[in-house]
């Protein structure tokens, strides 16, 4: 660890520099309105800047892999990202596209393309490959009936061939002439948007999406999913009752644990928001719904099920020992209401046709997070045509010979997925189409962060594509989101009690409600996940803005991360740390329902596990912190910078309004110069319009950091309203103890400790190391 260097108050006004350049917007292929991106990253603008983005991730990876490799419990956890963290506004567009006027696709080279050009097939199964084809993949091509198609990366093998299988090549790809490849990034499975579009563009009716490693059970896809829609919907005596999960027990859950009513309680699927993982009671009952609609079907997988890192690294009973998790394969088939959604991936599905414009993979986000992220934006517009997810029985099974599991990857998962899944639910449009209102969601997604721009203009030029390859839109049908009843046609009450499975081999006890693997985090959670964090990084964002993101990220909102070294491709927004206060409003006006901000530089460490009684309705600053806060007598004596930086104070004051002046004034003489070193502060909603007013009022003027937030502080309230004790037990050195290690003072005892400084990702573990002692879900990281 290296310790920040620190000047004294008589130097500060060398700190200052010009006030930051307006951001700016990427450049669209699409013509539209121009709206504001508050995307977590902004996509690369060339091929280098695209491959230095992924160099460093995949460095970032590898330390991560370093000290996560080999442990259990703890391990996972340090996927949780942020993405987490939205950036500031910049412009983006809103694509306008007349969906009577898109042109046909035309073939790049109509030579490549011309052996495929006559072959129709209704049924596809599309895998991604990375390797030769494995044995799985030797079974699954010889599914009777199915058409096995093969979408390459720059991973694949370029003599890449199995008999019986079309093998898209990343060559083969570019030469068909489909707008969406533009967005695809080479090294990545949603390479898999191009296999969807070739295999509808070549009659397909139904598309099973799958791997490359998963045996299906008893060779038969037909015996598990209900693949005749369209004719049982026509058949006189129309199609079976589902069992339908019922939101009448609590109108106010949106998500669901599927492998509880399969049999496993103490099993969650990736995607599922920790926050659920202790719900494990079965039902009190189910609804019905008349079959037909379910559009997007979810197999689950024996073997090692569809689990998040958490799981994967936490549940087994030895490190040598593959899972081998059976779900009950006697269990009824579920479906999901409107209002109510279930994690979906790309290993396991069947798409129906009226679902094909559900299957585009988002590209800006992780590749662990992309198919789930698109599932729950699949479940809510499919609520807008009258369909819905319906979740079936084992039927694969795959082998665990995962040798490090991606959790790396797994960062738009964890700490977002539940305000998406409660933004999804609430969202509403009344776009006249359905293609309008996809791309409407996903240009309201943009702006919510949970994807970014590109993945707007992707979602454009995949509707477009679709329309070009013959696709037809579904119709919508008028959803009944804004009723109270229960979305079932039947209103019958079912009742289903799941066999309880056993599951000695996880090496859990199934009958507790939560694992105490995670009760920290969930309690956590629950007192900060509405608070956005904003952090000031000093140091090189290329080296630790992932990192702060991966610790912080799974406990806040979000985490914005602020830098005089701005990076785009790291969602790193400008901000000068003299001035940084400066800043905050455009913030705060991005998280209008965040219940307060919490600012820190990347100087101090948070020891957020001792701030769970802190009154998050009041201000919290370090004015109990007799290093921190500190009063200047000003008189002839002083430095010219306290002279100066008074001055500015006495201007700005003269200028409050009522409320705030007096208040400033009772907590203050006019001859003195309050000075905090404002690392750590926290305002609650009810405050931000007075700071915002008061950022207002300062203009121009070059006031210090260190000076404007206490003075926005005191002209907030009085001091004997703030929650002084909440930032009153930190760890605050001005210098290096004679050791030379910053570690040595660190205690997990305190609120917040300064100075740690992190610059790279050796110092990361080496915190991550000493924050465990305070934090047991890192204890498996020492």
């Amino acid at each position: 660890m290296q310790i920040q260097e620190r000047g004294t108050a008589d130097g500060a006004d060398n700190l200052s520099k010009s006030f930051p350049r307006h951001l700016t917007y990427m450049d669209s292929p699409i013509r539209g309105k121009k709206s504001r991106d508050l995307s977590f990253a902004s996509s690369p603008s060339s091929c280098n800047t695209y491959k230095l983005v992924a160099l460093f991730i995949l460095i970032a990876s590898i330390a991560a892999l370093f000290f996560l490799r080999g442990t259990s419990d703890g391990a996972a956890l340090l996927c949780f990202d942020h993405r987490p963290a939205r950036s500031l506004p910049a412009t983006i567009t809103y694509p306008e596209i007349s969906w009577s006027a898109v042109p046909a696709i035309h073939a790049v080279d109509p030579a490549a393309v011309a052996p495929f050009a006559s072959f129709r097939s209704e049924r596809w199964i599309v895998v991604s490959v990375s390797a030769p084809p494995t044995d799985s993949l030797r079974l699954l091509v010889k599914t009777r009936g199915w058409q096995l198609l093969a979408v390459g990366n720059s991973h694949t093998p370029a003599d890449w061939s199995l008999k019986g299988a079309i093998f898209l090549s990343l060559d083969l790809q570019s030469r068909l002439g489909f707008r969406t490849v533009d967005f695809l990034p080479y090294a990545s499975y949603v390479r898999k948007s191009v296999g969807y579009l070739f295999a509808i563009q070549h009659g397909a009716k139904i598309i099973y999406d799958a791997d490359d490693r998963s045996d299906i059970l008893g060779g038969d896809l037909s015996k598990h999913f209900d693949l005749d829609l369209d004719a049982a919907a026509g058949a006189a005596s129309g199609y079976p009752v589902l069992l339908q999960y019922s939101r009448a027990a609590d109108n106010n859950r949106t998500i669901v644990n599927p492998y509880v009513h399969f049999g496993q309680r103490s099993v969650w699927p990736r995607g599922l928001p920790l926050e659920s993982v202790r719900e494990v009671s079965h039902e009190e009952f189910y609804s019905e719904i008349r079959g037909g609609g379910q559009f997007i079907q979810q197999g689950l997988s024996n073997g090692l099920p569809d689990v998040d890192s958490i799981f994967y690294f936490t549940r087994k009973s030895s490190r040598s020992e593959p899972y081998d998790i059976l779900f009950d394969e006697d269990a009824p088939k579920v479906a999901l209401p409107q209002g109510l959604m279930v994690p979906v991936n790309s290993f396991n599905t069947i798409f129906h046709s009226q679902a094909f414009w559900s299957l585009m993979l988002p590209v800006s986000v992780s590749s662990m997070a992309s198919d789930v992220i698109r599932g729950y934006f699949a479940q809510r517009i499919m609520w807008e045509i009258g369909g819905y997810v319906a979740v079936y029985p084992p039927t694969i099974h795959r082998q665990d010979k995962a040798e490090a599991y991606p959790f790396s990857e797994e960062k738009d998962l964890h700490v977002n997925v539940a305000r998406l899944i409660k933004f999804l639910v609430s969202w509403r449009s009344a776009k006249p189409i359905i293609f309008d209102r996809i791309l409407d969601l996903s240009y309201a997604m943009a702006n919510e962060g949970f994807w970014t721009e590109k993945d707007v203009l992707l979602t454009a030029a995949w509707l477009q594509d679709l329309i070009s390859v013959g696709y037809q839109q579904p119709r919508m049908i008028s959803p009944e989101l804004d009723q109270a009843k229960e979305a079932s046609r039947l209103g019958v009450r079912r009742e289903f009690v799941p066999r309880k499975i056993s599951s000695i081999h996880l090496g859990v006890d199934e009958s507790g409600s939560v694992n105490y693997e995670i009760g920290n985090l969930i309690r956590w959670r629950r007192s900060f996940g509405n608070v956005v964090l904003i952090m000031h990084c000093s140091g090189l964002v290329e080296r630790t803005a992932l990192e702060w993101r991966l610790l912080y990220g799974r406990i806040f909102k979000t985490v914005v991360i602020l830098s005089e070294h701005n990076s785009t491709d790291l969602a790193v927004e400008y901000g000068e740390l003299s001035i940084v206060y400066k800043y905050l409003p455009r913030v705060f006006a991005q998280f209008d329902n965040a219940e307060g901000f919490l600012f820190l530089q990347d100087s101090m460490v948070l020891n957020y596990w001792n701030l769970l009684q802190a009154d998050k309705a009041r201000l919290w600053i370090t004015n109990k912190v007799p290093q921190s806060w500190v009063s200047v007598s000003i008189d002839s004596k002083s430095s010219n910078w306290f002279v100066e930086q008074a001055a500015m104070v006495k201007k700005v004051v003269d200028t409050l309004p009522v409320h705030l002046q007096v208040s400033y004034k009772e907590g203050t003489n006019e001859d003195k110069l309050i000075i905090c070193s404002s690392e750590v502060f926290y305002v609650p909603r009810h405050f931000v319009n007075d700071f915002v007013d008061l950022v207002g009022l300062v203009g121009d003027l070059n006031i210090h950091h260190k000076v404007a937030v206490p003075l926005f502080f005191l002209a907030m309230d009085s001091q004997q309203n703030f929650d002084s004790d909440a930032l009153a037990r930190i760890v605050y050195e001005t210098a290096l103890p004679s050791n030379g290690s910053s570690l040595s003072y660190y205690t997990a005892k305190a609120s917040a400790v300064y100075p740690l400084k992190v610059l790279n990702e050796p110092d990361f573990v080496k915190l991550v190391q000493v924050m465990a002692s305070g934090d047991p879900l890192l204890m498996e990281l020492v």
